[in-house]
């Protein structure tokens, strides 16, 4: 039986990311059948324009890369910072690119944040993934206090709290197969 593939997105382009850094733990404590990849090259996304996408333009390239590692995977995970109580810019734009193509219509999609605080931005991704009809786990959502020292390093990572969120993301995932063959 393969991995499940779970595909990670990270919000913020900031090399000390803590939502970045929280993805990259994710990916070492992932369960036994499950494997997280985090997509890098949001950064390389231009801004959403509705006119790139009329008939006879060509997808960026960033933006290709982005649909089919979707289209791969059986679950995103996004963890993503709010800023000034707004989705980050990074993300929305990501996202703005993924409507047209439905690639998320019916995935599973489970939200994650390094800050406890971040509940609007929060609020507004799950609004923006419902209206592109994403499968939301809410089960395996995870607010994680992820301070710095010295605001460099995590000082107080919670490895059990993922594994346990992510164990709930698999047993979603399975129950999908197993229903898929009812």
């Amino acid at each position: 039986m393969r991995a499940l593939q779970v595909l990670a997105l990270a919000g913020s382009l900031r090399a000390a990311s803590m939502n970045r850094l929280m993805l990259a733990m994710a990916a070492e404590c992932a369960p036994v059948g499950m494997k997280i990849d985090i997509f890098d090259g949001l950064g390389d996304f231009p801004l959403f324009n509705p006119d790139l996408e009329a008939p006879g333009c060509v997808e960026p390239a960033s933006v290709a890369r982005l649909r089919l590692a979707i289209a791969g995977a059986d679950a995103v995970l996004i963890a993503s910072p709010e800023y000034a109580h707004g989705v980050s810019g990074v993300m929305k734009n990501a996202l703005d690119w993924m409507v047209a193509n439905g690639v998320f219509v019916g995935k599973p999609v489970v939200l994650w944040n390094a800050s406890p605080r971040a509940s609007i931005a929060l609020a507004a991704l799950r609004e923006t993934l419902s209206v592109m009809t994403a499968d939301l786990v809410r089960e395996a959502e995870l607010c994680l206090l992820i301070q710095g020292r010295d605001g460099l390093l995590p000082s107080n990572p919670d490895p059990l709290a993922m594994q346990q969120a992510l164990l709930k993301l698999k047993a979603r995932l399975c129950e999908q197969a197993a229903a898929s063959l009812l």
